[in-house]
């Protein structure tokens, strides 16, 4: 069962979700469980969630923009945002407010229309501005207090899957997504070569 803070009711999550033209995450204890792979040569590796990840291509397919916002600069966040097709890739920053504030500059958008999922003491000032704070469900408490949403999945483990699903819903988009998949062309159906 999801979590809710005693102010916000289910209604009022699905009027903040039904706004949502972009969302961001944090990328380490959201997106990943939060731990680094460090190996002999200096590389890192990390492992991120597939149902994630297809929740991300799915919302681009509906319309809603897609983003990463992380204070750690890693190698593996570009390449990640690659695979899916995500395009706002901020990490490294020393201040994710002002590079918040930047994304609403350059790319158009209101506080209300923004959703961030974020996990740790440095997302407070972005989880304080946009429409729809949310969180994994083993965030910090102090995330946890200020969250709308707070997700029954933990880091790197679906949060990020299951926000994504809760937006297209208030959105009455899931069923496009379904859709999509239920309606695929058999393979007789496919045109020949």
């Amino acid at each position: 069962m999801t979590t809710l803070k005693p102010r916000t009711t289910a209604a009022d999550v699905d009027a903040r979700a039904a706004k949502i033209r972009l969302v961001l995450f944090d990328v380490d204890g959201v997106l990943t469980d939060g731990r680094v792979q460090m190996h002999a040569d200096g590389t890192e590796s990390k492992t991120f969630f597939i149902r994630d990840g297809i929740a991300m291509v799915w919302a681009q397919r509906m319309g809603i923009r897609v983003g990463f916002l992380s204070a750690r600069l890693a190698p593996t966040t570009p390449h990640r945002a690659a695979q899916l097709g995500v395009t706002l890739v901020y990490h490294g920053v020393s201040s994710k407010l002002a590079t918040y504030e930047t994304i609403l500059r350059e790319q158009g958008f209101t506080d209300d229309q923004v959703a961030y999922m974020g996990d740790d003491v440095v997302d407070l000032a972005v989880l304080e501005r946009v429409g729809l704070a949310t969180c994994p469900a083993d965030s910090v408490v102090e995330v946890l207090e200020r969250a709308h949403w707070i997700s029954r999945h933990g880091a790197g483990a679906g949060a990020g899957r299951e926000l994504i699903e809760v937006i297209l819903r208030a959105q009455h988009r899931w069923d496009d997504v379904l859709a999509s998949y239920l309606n695929e062309p058999r393979e007789s159906e496919q045109p020949t070569r």
